[in-house]
């Protein structure tokens, strides 16, 4: 294979930016009234029998092949009509040909979607999703046609997205369920990574940064550098992302890498903002869940009163939020103070977690059974 040049290089780049200039363009067929292929489509509009009107769709493509837009509306209706008889195999080789011939059409990719997850082609939905997204999110970023004056540049602007936006959401929202319904670790991975690069500022993004969390983490792929690369990228466009910020802390927490856990478990902590009287339970989670992180990188540090402080936090907001990280609190919080000798303190909260079902409720009981022993001992 040759090496390429620093100039063959440049022309690629150059070329890269004139497609992602036209990927900006919404195409819209538009076929001219009273051209014969106006008069073409009315009498197969006209015909009642559907296999009779596939054969013209057909005769169409092929008597109009110099028409670009002709070519695409009919390989599109072809597509169509195969989708209604059954064949969806065929039906998205039609509607591939479709796209050829427009490429940046959202309706033609919105049809094609609607074939896919009729195949149940989870693969083939997200592909048309990641398209249209890029498309959806050019649209702000279309270059200026020449002599239009700056005011009717933002009308067209304002247009096109009103135009496009019904397809838009459609395509963002079935993104996203492709995501959440695949079982496949590597599939939903890679769906998590076409879809953050085609709807970066999505409404679901602190969902998919949860899917992808999960699916990066021990348990599924286990793969801590994409996790990491993936939760840098994601605090790169929204520094604020609890998601990303609560995966990132929690890795390094596990990594015994505490100064590091307890910057991101920080930086959690200030954005959810969960003692805020207006803070909903996803805030309070999030704080919880941070408070416990820096609970546990303190407890390590043999820090112990301020994992004290750490812990009751944490507790404080996750009692009536989620069992799981409540007891994670109790058992950090009865560890801390058996640590310190505190064994009254340690006893009564052990007690509250060794009641709660779950993977430390064998920890808590064992723990408060030594501290149990430790009281007898005392008196």
């Amino acid at each position: 294979m040759r090496r390429c040049t620093e100039f063959s290089l440049f022309i690629f780049l150059f070329f890269a930016l004139l497609i992602t200039q036209a990927w900006t363009q919404v195409d819209r067929i538009v076929i001219a009234a009273g051209t014969d292929e106006d008069h073409a489509l009315q009498n197969i509009s006209n015909e009642p029998d559907a296999a009779k009107k596939l054969a013209m769709y057909e005769d169409f493509v092929q008597k109009f092949s110099s028409n670009p837009q002709a070519v695409a509306y009919g390989n599109w209706q072809i597509s169509q009509s195969y989708q209604a008889g059954g064949d969806l195999q065929k039906a998205l080789d039609y509607g591939d040909k479709a796209l050829v011939g427009s490429p940046h059409n959202l309706d033609i990719l919105v049809s094609q979607v609607s074939v896919a997850q009729q195949a149940k082609n989870n693969s083939k939905v997200m592909d048309y999703c990641a398209k249209g997204g890029d498309i959806c999110r050019g649209i702000a970023k279309q270059p200026k046609p020449e002599g239009m004056s700056d005011e009717d540049f933002a009308r067209k602007i304002a247009d096109d997205k009103n135009q496009a936006q019904s397809n838009c959401e459609f395509l963002e929202t079935t993104g996203f369920n492709v995501i959440t319904t695949e079982t496949d670790p590597k599939a939903r991975m890679a769906d998590i990574e076409k879809y953050t690069a085609s709807f970066p500022d999505s409404k679901f993004a602190d969902q998919v940064s949860t899917y992808a969390m999960y699916t990066l983490g021990p348990g599924q792929l286990n793969d801590s550098a994409r996790l990491v690369s993936f939760g840098e990228k994601i605090l790169a466009s929204n520094p604020n992302s609890l998601p990303a910020l609560l995966l990132l802390a929690s890795h390094y927490a596990e990594a015994n890498s505490s100064a590091k856990a307890i910057s991101y478990a920080q930086k959690a902590i200030d954005v959810a903002k969960a003692d805020a009287p207006d803070a909903d339970k996803t805030r309070k989670l999030s704080g919880g869940a941070a408070h416990n992180i820096v609970g546990w990188a303190y407890f390590k540090q043999d820090k112990t009163a301020a994992a004290i402080t750490e812990f009751k936090a944490a507790s404080e907001l996750l009692k009536g939020q989620d069992d799981q990280q409540y007891a994670s609190s109790l058992y950090g919080l009865g560890s801390a103070y058996a640590k310190l000798s505190k064994l009254n303190e340690a006893r009564e909260v052990l007690t509250e977690a060794s009641k709660i079902p779950g993977s430390v409720q064998a920890l808590s009981q064992d723990l408060l059974g030594k501290v149990n022993a430790a009281r007898a001992k005392g008196k």
